[in-house]
């Protein structure tokens, strides 16, 4: 069995693989074995990994399964220690692989890690899409260390220490073998965005922790698979979020949230189109929120489940405010702001 292998879900990524797997292998090849899973790729991606990266282990795909369902049928043709899922689109630098095997060597109740996620065309500013590790407000929105919304953070050394997290970013994720498959892998039913989240709140409920290392550094492009304004993105965006508080949320929180999120849905669907003059995203919150509706029910056994795994009742990275007011009207726009 392999100590760590890192796994990069491809479709369509040739560009990406070319200019960024050189800088995975030079930097990952003494501590990890490097995968491509490819999701049934129409372009020369197969092709241009045979010929120029023939040390990468290769998984084809029959189709395009998505992000997560891509990753669990990779996942499951792989007998490692630990997976590090991996965008196409990141940097690696050196030594970023080390603390972060050596912190979960030490760590046996940590299920996942990140490491600190910077800009690549901002090298030192955080990245979207994780920056120094993921949280929670009381409504389901998702805020990091280093980014709130859409105000991402200059990286000062302020988040420089190693933090327990509600969720690890899905760019670069390091997850025990066993726990991942311990809670059945990534959602399948999302096909992309929030499945991470999702993933790593599930364990969170078991008792289960995740830790961002900041040591460990790696530059992120971002927006890969679907760039922001698309109206799909903004569709799987609520319909997934919406869906991951259905199954995780505790009993007694369960009416009350959903509650004030069909409020603040429509709020925001109606600013897309009125402030905005934006029909795509506004029709995309109206058809997830009727999405979510139709496919509730199918959840009902995965909420069953997940409550009945629950050892404590509050997740301290869950956090209890509304992130909203907290951004517009308190004016806390930086993580160290925030109560």
């Amino acid at each position: 069995m392999e100590k760590v292998a890192i796994v990069i879900l491809n479709w369509n990524g040739q560009k990406m693989l070319e200019k960024y797997l050189p800088s995975v292998i030079q930097y990952s090849k003494d501590e990890a074995t490097v995968y491509v899973a490819d999701n049934a790729s129409t372009d020369q991606s197969m092709a241009m990994l045979k010929a120029h990266f023939p040390e990468v282990k290769l998984i084809q795909l029959d189709k395009n399964w998505g992000f997560a369902e891509g990753y669990n049928k990779s996942l499951q043709q792989i007998e490692a220690e630990y997976y590090l899922l991996l965008n196409s689109d990141i940097e690696v630098t050196a030594h970023w692989l080390t603390p972060m095997i050596e912190y979960m060597d030490r760590h046996e109740d940590v299920a996942a890690c990140q490491p600190k996620l910077l800009s690549i065309f901002e090298r030192s500013r955080f990245e979207y899409a994780g920056a120094c590790g993921g949280y929670l407000d009381k409504y389901g929105y998702p805020f990091c260390r280093g980014r709130i919304f859409e105000t991402v953070e200059e990286d000062r050394g302020q988040y420089d220490t190693e933090a327990d997290l509600l969720w690890a970013t899905g760019a670069a994720l390091m997850i025990r073998a066993k726990d991942y498959w311990a809670v059945k892998g990534l959602d399948a039913r999302f096909f992309a965005h929030n499945e991470e989240i999702d993933l790593c709140w599930r364990l969170r409920i078991r008792g289960r922790r995740i830790v961002c290392i900041p040591e460990s550094k790696v530059y992120h492009v971002g927006g890969g698979t679907l760039p922001k304004g698309n109206p799909m993105k903004t569709y799987l965006n609520f319909r997934n979020n919406l869906t991951m508080l259905y199954k995780c949320l505790p009993e007694e929180e369960l009416k009350g949230v959903m509650r004030w999120r069909w409020f603040l849905d429509y709020l925001a669907a109606w600013e897309m189109l009125i402030l905005k003059r934006n029909m795509g995203d506004f029709k995309a919150i109206y058809r997830a929120r009727k999405a979510f509706k139709q496919w509730r029910k199918d959840f009902e056994g995965d909420r069953r489940e997940i409550q009945a795994s629950r050892q404590f009742k509050k997740i301290p990275e869950r956090k209890d405010f509304s992130l909203l007011w907290q951004y517009y009207a308190k004016g806390r726009k930086v993580f160290s702001s925030l109560p």
